[in-house]
Order: C-alpha cells, then sequence, then structure tokens
C-alpha cells in the first residue's frame, strides 16, 4: 500500500546528473493516477515555491497568469507521463522540481528532482590566515535564527513548515 500513492518526478534522461547552461532540460512526472492532470513547480535554493504549469489528462497547459504557452517552458501528457521541457535551461531555472496531483481534494507531491548547476570547485587558500575561518556551526533550518539581518520569515520550506494548498 505504500508504493500506491507515490509519485515520481525524474530527468527524462536517466543518465543526466546536472543541467547545463542553455541546454534543453526534460523533466517527466510519473503519478499514480494519470485521470487526474498535474502541476509542475519548482522549489528555489531559498525555499520559494514557483508554479511552472498545469497539464491535464488532455495534454492541454496552462501557465502563470492563465496563458496557454510559455517562451521558457513546454508542458504534455505523454503516455502515463506528464513531460515538462526547460526550452534554455538558465541560472534562475536551478532549484528541485516537483510536480503535484490533486486527487479527491487530497494534494500528492511527488519526489523532488533537483536541477542544479555542478558545483564548482576551487583551490583552498594557503594563507595562514585562511584556518582561523574553520569555525563553521551547522544550524537546523528549521529553527528561527536570532542573529540579526538573517530573518526567514518569507521563506517558504516544504520541509519545515506547515502550509495549505487550495484552488
Amino acid at each position: 500500500q505504500g508504493q500506491r500513492n507515490t509519485m515520481e518526478a525524474r530527468f527524462l534522461n536517466r543518465n543526466m546528473k546536472h543541467p547545463q547552461e542553455g541546454q534543453r532540460l526534460e523533466l517527466e512526472c510519473m503519478p499514480f493516477n494519470i485521470d487526474n492532470g498535474v502541476s509542475w513547480i519548482r522549489q528555489d535554493k531559498d525555499g520559494k515555491l514557483h508554479f511552472i504549469v498545469y497539464i491535464s489528462p488532455f495534454s492541454r497547459t496552462t501557465f502563470p497568469r492563465n496563458e496557454r504557452t510559455s517562451s521558457q517552458f513546454e508542458g504534455s501528457k505523454q503516455g502515463s507521463s506528464f513531460r515538462l521541457v526547460v526550452k534554455n535551461f538558465r541560472a534562475q531555472d536551478q532549484g528541485t522540481y516537483f510536480c503535484i496531483a490533486n486527487i479527491n481534494q487530497v494534494l500528492y507531491f511527488s519526489s523532488g528532482q533537483p536541477a542544479f548547476f555542478p558545483a564548482t570547485t576551487t583551490a583552498a587558500p594557503t594563507t595562514a590566515a585562511a584556518t582561523t575561518q574553520s569555525s563553521h556551526v551547522n544550524k537546523d533550518i528549521c529553527m528561527p535564527s536570532s542573529e540579526p539581518g538573517t530573518s526567514s520569515e518569507n521563506i517558504l520550506n516544504l520541509y519545515c513548515e506547515i502550509f495549505i494548498w487550495a484552488p
């Protein structure tokens, strides 16, 4: 029964690890019920959610502001998967992509597919002064920060905050 209500969002090319700048990025959503449409959203690195598109069971798309087309995205239903295409992947498209299905007034979220540029590594400085910055403290991202100027009140975090989605 645990597998019955699961959904998966993933790169169409299963060998892909990280998208490249300017690349055509294709994702697919495998919902457990294809009689309902799905919505695609992206959570950016700050935790903010961005609606991308709703794809109906008949492959009709609705983008933000009730638009039928988008210059940056394409959406379609192919067989039992709902596909999202980022036509020209840019820095602002980085994030974790989710699909959502609304089935009997219940929202089901897929697993998230991270889509970030490959991490660039730089050589560590070899000066003695650089070693004094090694005292990094890991913080619980779900706890409010007490440091001035680091408020995260306006950031929505899927894993830490409770929120309600309604039509």
